[in-house]
């Protein structure tokens, strides 16, 4: 029985050895994952004005779930991280901020409503429909593309993304693009 019981607990203690020393490399590769890289909105605009490339803006709350949801999941995608990082200025824009905004010529400001505000470049970019999440999009000349409210899976974003980056929208339908479009996310 003695001999059973050291053998076991040497196949423990090899058992314990080999994850401890698998652990610190799970670590690693988690913390080493890609992000986006998110800007200010007044960092985006100095960077298009530069090297122009289109921006997209989520537009989100503190306190919207879904947003979070959204965060976690569909902006830790590798394949949306790697798309919009590539292809996209890309900005987190908080609808409730109080700094102000200068954007051509415009001061955009908080606006106190009660119990909760919003930005007016909030309302500016998703055309008064204050509703979070939201995607807006700049083209490279700075111009309001649009913005597509609601909480968005990987899958159902990087159609949207491409969309908009290869410029198919000035050309076909958006349902037209799905029926042919053949994503990377699984």
């Amino acid at each position: 029985m003695y001999y059973y019981g050291n053998r076991m607990q040497k196949y423990f203690i090899i058992s314990l050895i080999i994850f401890s020393a698998s652990f610190p490399g799970l670590l690693k590769a988690q913390a080493s994952a890609e992000k986006i890289n998110w800007l200010t909105f007044q960092q985006a605009v100095e960077l298009a004005k530069k090297n122009p490339r289109k921006i997209l803006i989520d537009v989100y709350t503190d306190w919207c779930g879904w947003c979070k949801k959204m965060d976690a999941e569909t902006f830790t995608h590798p394949v949306i991280v790697r798309y919009i990082n590539e292809n996209f200025y890309a900005v987190k824009f908080n609808a409730e901020q109080h700094e102000d905004v200068v954007f051509q010529n415009h001061t955009f400001r908080f606006v106190n409503n009660g119990g909760r505000g919003y930005h007016e470049l909030a309302a500016a970019l998703l055309n008064n429909q204050l509703s979070y999440p939201s995607m807006a999009y700049l083209d490279e000349n700075l111009q309001l593309l649009g913005a597509i409210p609601g909480f968005r899976q990987a899958k159902d974003l990087e159609p949207i993304l491409k969309y908009i980056r290869e410029d198919v929208y000035k050309k076909m339908a958006y349902d037209k693009f799905l029926q042919t479009f053949q994503g990377q996310v699984r």
